[in-house]
């Protein structure tokens, strides 16, 4: 006859464990003899190494008791069962750790597939890691609030990095971003920006804000975010407006 202690050991397990077996009727719990001890024998560790080795094969606790009293068909069908969850928890596992392979390359989960592509053809045409990561935030709070329009924008946004003119705008942004306080590179930055501006508007592009950004408040969080990012912006903004041109998410013509 076994001590608690040595069947747990016996069967590899913890002493908890077994109470905890116990407890939820998995294993029997003999009663005490004279001198106040329970005491085991080997069908109970027979019984404890079969619990031990379902549970480890990933078999839920409220299902084992179900399996060791079943006849070979049931138990058969039962594991099939259970392999077709376990393979289902696998490939979800497996997606898990492909997202946190992502956010440890820095980019992030609450961003479409849209996005993450466009980020990376910013890194390929050298866009400063500061100005991805603050594009990336960017679309984050896009992404939440008008899912539905983030494909064609990415379509859209995808086009314009063919054009050298907004290449060249991504570069002079990424200069900023390191030399904030260098004025005649921040007017160099808003002359491009005009120029782009004026070109959007000849080809209607301007028109079509609306369609994409309906939301007036919501595009004065994003102004405020933009505002928020980064010292810089609210300078190019001011240069912007001498030139001609307000906002920052939503761009218009300034009145006379």
């Amino acid at each position: 006859m076994l001590t608690i202690g040595q069947l747990a050991s016996y069967a590899g397990v913890t002493i908890r464990a077994v109470r905890h077996y116990h407890q939820i009727g998995l294993l029997r719990e003999p009663e005490r003899d004279a001198s106040g001890y329970r005491s085991y024998d080997a069908a109970a560790v027979v019984r404890l190494i079969r619990i031990r080795t379902l549970a480890e094969a990933g078999v839920p606790l409220a299902r084992v008791s179900e399996l060791l009293d079943a006849d070979p068909e049931t138990f058969a069908a039962a594991t099939a069962e259970i392999d077709r969850r376990l393979r289902t928890q696998i490939r979800a596992l497996q997606e898990h750790r492909r997202r946190i392979a992502r956010l440890g390359g820095g980019d992030s989960l609450a961003v479409p597939a849209e996005v993450l592509d466009y980020l990376d053809r910013l890194r390929a045409i050298g866009a400063a890691g500061a100005l991805i990561e603050a594009e990336r935030d960017a679309w984050i709070l896009m992404a939440a609030r008008w899912p539905e329009v983030i494909p064609a924008l990415m379509v859209e946004k995808v086009a314009q990095l063919a054009n050298p003119k907004v290449v060249r705008l991504y570069q002079l942004i990424g200069r900023i971003a390191d030399d904030w306080e260098d004025e005649a590179l921040l007017r160099e930055t808003a002359d491009l920006m005009s120029e782009l501006f004026e070109q959007a508007a000849a080809d209607g592009e301007l028109d079509q804000q609306d369609e994409f950004t309906p939301d007036t408040a919501f595009v004065h969080l994003m102004d405020s975010f933009a505002d928020a990012a980064h010292p810089a912006v609210a300078r190019l903004r001011e240069l912007v407006a001498e030139r001609g041109w307000i906002g920052w998410t939503r761009i218009e013509r300034r009145g006379p």
